[in-house]
Parts: C-alpha cells; structure tokens; sequence
C-alpha cells in the first residue's frame, strides 16, 4: 500500500529537497547573499522534471527498468505528464524573475539535460554511450546546483571548486552504489550500467578510493582554511561519502526495503546541518 512518504520517495522529493538544501550551502559558501528568492524554486522544478521525465520515458522501453519506483511512474504515467508539464510552465514564468546570468546558464544547461535525456530514450538498450550515464547525471546534477551561484558572482575561490569536486564525488558515488545495489537485488537480470560493465570487485574498489579521495579533501579543507563555514561544510561532505561508503560496506542490511535508497537520497539533507 502506499503512503504519502512512500510516494514522496518515487517522486525523487528527497532528492529535490536535497538539491535545494546543497544549493543554499553553496550560496553561503560562495557568500552570494542574498541568492535570488527565485533561484531554489527554480532549481527544485528542474530537478523534478528531469529525473519524472527520465522515468517516463524508461517505461515506454519495452526492456525498460521493473523497479517499484518505475512501476509507479507506469501506473500513474497520465497523472505525471501534467504534473511535469504544470511544473515547466511554473519553472518558465519564474524564469522572468531570475538574473540574467542564471537565465543564461539555466537554458545552456537545460538544452545539455533536454539532448541527454532524448539521446538516452532513442538509444539501443546496450548502446555504449550508456556507460556514461553515472558520471553525466553526477556532472548535470551538480553543475545545476553549485553553478546557479557561481554565475551570480564574478569569481571563484580554490576553496570553493575543492568544495565542488567533493559534492561531484559525492554524487558520482551515490548513483554508482545505486547501480550496485540494483544489480544485487535483480541478480536474475542484467542491466546495463557501468556496474555490470565493470564488475562489482572494481566498481567496489572505485568507490573506496573516491571515499578516501573525499575524506582527506575534506580533511585538507579544515587546514588551509580559516573559514569557520568552509571547515563546517567541508566536514558535512565528507561524512555524506562516508555514509554511502556505510551502505557499500554492509549491503545485505541496506539492501532489506531498499534502506539504500532512503539513506543514500537522504546524505543529500547533510547540508542543513551547517545551514
């Protein structure tokens, strides 16, 4: 039966509030104060478009994913296309009220989106440019949060793009244990991912190093700095990886009601601790 959680959790709100709350963290580290009211609404609705949009359009595909989180999308398929197409018409009118500047980067970065999402929707189930999906959706995701700042700045700190690598590691690393996860828990069918490509011994290994990579970034953050909020967030992302680093090294617990999926969309919340 489904709750009202359960449905917020198919919907991917989770991950939209966590866009929004990464967003913030960004725009007080960036010291963009204060950011455009318009900005987060924005952001949110784009979020949410594109990751209904990319199921919806995973569904049509005869050998489309059999997730609970695609089954709802197929049962509620009619419902959904006029909840995305109210939230674009939303997201275009308070476009108007948004700097020039993030209008700018909004339409670049929405045209990269829209061409992915179709080239993903025309390509054969086994295409190799789908390997590429985990990196390109890690780099779309956090470009959209972290660049909507910057645009509004006229320059960037070293401390800052260091910031930016962690957060992009971060999600690189969440969507690949996803993939892991997912194929621990259809052993029976084989997806095509960079997970099945590589292996789990090697994409395991890879997301040790990126865990360490994080942690000792963010460690090397708290020395070079003397920004109280750099240090904060610094260490806030470093236990988001290593929270997701927790979900890969005990996969049989998380793997019980998708608890991987909870958590791991919620290591995106980890920014309202220092907000």
């Amino acid at each position: 039966m489904l709750t009202p959680l359960r449905n917020a959790y198919y919907l991917s709100l989770p991950v939209v509030f966590g866009a929004v709350l990464s967003n913030r963290m960004a725009a007080r580290l960036s010291d963009v104060t204060p950011i455009h009211w318009a900005t987060p609404l924005v952001l949110a609705l784009v979020v949410f478009i594109i990751y209904t949009v990319d199921r919806l359009l995973d569904i049509r595909k005869p050998s489309g994913p059999a997730t609970a989180r695609h089954r709802f999308h197929r049962h509620y398929a009619p419902l959904l296309w006029r909840v995305v197409m109210a939230a674009a018409a939303l997201a275009f009118i308070l476009a108007f009220f948004l700097p020039g500047s993030v209008i700018k980067f909004g339409l670049v970065l929405g045209g990269i989106c829209a061409a992915y999402i179709g080239a993903v929707f025309r390509l054969p189930s086994r295409h190799p440019a789908l390997l590429l999906k985990e990196p390109l959706v890690a780099i779309l995701y956090s470009a959209g949060v972290w660049g909507s700042v910057w645009v509004q700045r006229p320059r960037v700190s070293g401390i800052e793009i260091a910031e930016f690598l962690m957060f992009l590691g971060i999600a690189f690393q969440n969507l690949l244990l996803f993939a892991i996860m997912e194929k621990r828990e259809q052993s029976g069918k084989r997806e095509f991912s960079l997970a099945t490509e590589w292996g789990e011994e090697r994409s395991d290994t890879l997301l040790r190093w990126l865990t360490f990579a994080i942690i000792a970034t963010g460690l090397t953050l708290c020395f070079v700095t003397n920004d109280r909020f750099a240090q904060r967030s610094a260490i806030m992302l470093a236990l988001m990886s290593l929270t997701l680093y927790g979900i890969q090294r005990y996969p049989a617990y998380f793997l019980r009601n998708e608890r991987y999926r909870w958590l791991g969309d919620a290591v995106f919340w980890f920014p309202a601790l220092v907000l």
